[in-house]
Formats: structure tokens, sequence, C-alpha cells
């Protein structure tokens, strides 16, 4: 036991000493005498030094579809004789400045009308109408004429439906037998 630890102590030894546990050291391609292993690098100071970057201001990308004063202008309206449906919008834009409206005719028949306007200075800003309903000539002219099928047709998918719920029983069964 006592030349396990004798030889333990000398290889702790040797090994500080720098003899063994440095790494190789040589030049890629280099013979193989020179390829040995080479004194700790430790017993010198380290210094490093940054590589040299030339600081060069990168190209200020340039957007060629900005446009410093949009301008657009676009509207339209729809009046629906077949199921009443009527709506419009109109929309303008000069610059940062938004003004437009929109209409609709609601489910209870009344028509909202929506102005509204957007500019830096005061933010978005609504002002919400309301109509009372209006029958239109046009729609009430208009008849809709509407198919229904005989309720007999409709008794047929009842059976169906009674059909899976039987089909059910048969795991519980089997699982209840395997069980």
């Amino acid at each position: 036991m006592a030349f396990k630890f004798v030889v333990f102590a000398a290889l702790v030894a040797v090994a500080k000493a720098g003899v063994i546990g440095a790494p190789a050291v040589y030049a890629p391609g280099a013979p193989l005498a020179a390829r040995a292993y080479a004194a700790p690098i430790a017993a010198a100071p380290l210094a490093y030094a940054a590589p040299a970057v030339a600081k060069v201001a990168a190209p200020v990308a340039v957007d060629t579809d900005y446009d410093p004063n949009p301008q657009y202008s676009y509207a339209y309206d729809i009046q629906d004789a077949l199921t009443g449906d009527s709506k419009g919008q109109q929309e303008s834009r000069n610059g940062d400045v938004v003004q437009g409206s929109y209409s609709l005719v609601e489910p209870d028949g009344t028509r909202r009308t929506v102005e509204y306007t957007a500019d830096p200075v005061n933010g978005f800003n609504a002002v919400v109408h309301r109509e009372p309903a209006v029958v239109a000539k046009a729609v009430a002219a208009a008849p809709v004429a509407v198919a229904h099928a005989p309720v007999a047709a409709y008794a047929a998918p009842v059976a169906k439906v009674a059909a899976p719920v039987a089909a059910y029983a048969a795991p519980l069964a089997a699982r209840a037998y395997y069980g």
C-alpha cells in the first residue's frame, strides 16, 4: 500500500513540475522530431491582442417606396335587393390626416353611420349616428321565393339516429363478457 502511495506522490510531483500534462505543440506537416511535448505555457504571462478591425459605417438603406405625403381616396356602395344588404364606405387620406365614413343596416333594420377622422394631433375620433328602420321600396317590391321541403322528408334521419345507439351496446356486452 505504501508503494502505491509513493508512486502516486511521484506522479503528482512530476505533473506539477510540468514534465507531463503539457499539450503537444507542433506545426502541421512538421517532421516527427518536432512533434514532442513542450514546456508548460503557464511559465510566461499570457497576453491577448484583439484583431484590428476597421470601423466602417454601414450603408444606410433607403426605402424607395416611402412616400412622405401619402394620398388616396376610395369608396364602395352595396345595395342588394334580394338579400336586403345595404352598406357602403368612403375614405380619403392626405398625409397624416384620414377622414371617412361607413354605413350599414343592422339586423333590427336601423341604419348605423359612423363618421371618423384620424390625425397626429387629435388621434382617432368617431361619431356614430343611428337612423330608424325604413322599409326600402325596392326590397319590399321584390318577392323572395322560399322553397320548403315537406316535413315527411325529415322523418327518415330520425330513424337512422336510433341505429348507432344500438351499435354501442355490443362493445359493452363484450367488455362485460371478457371482463
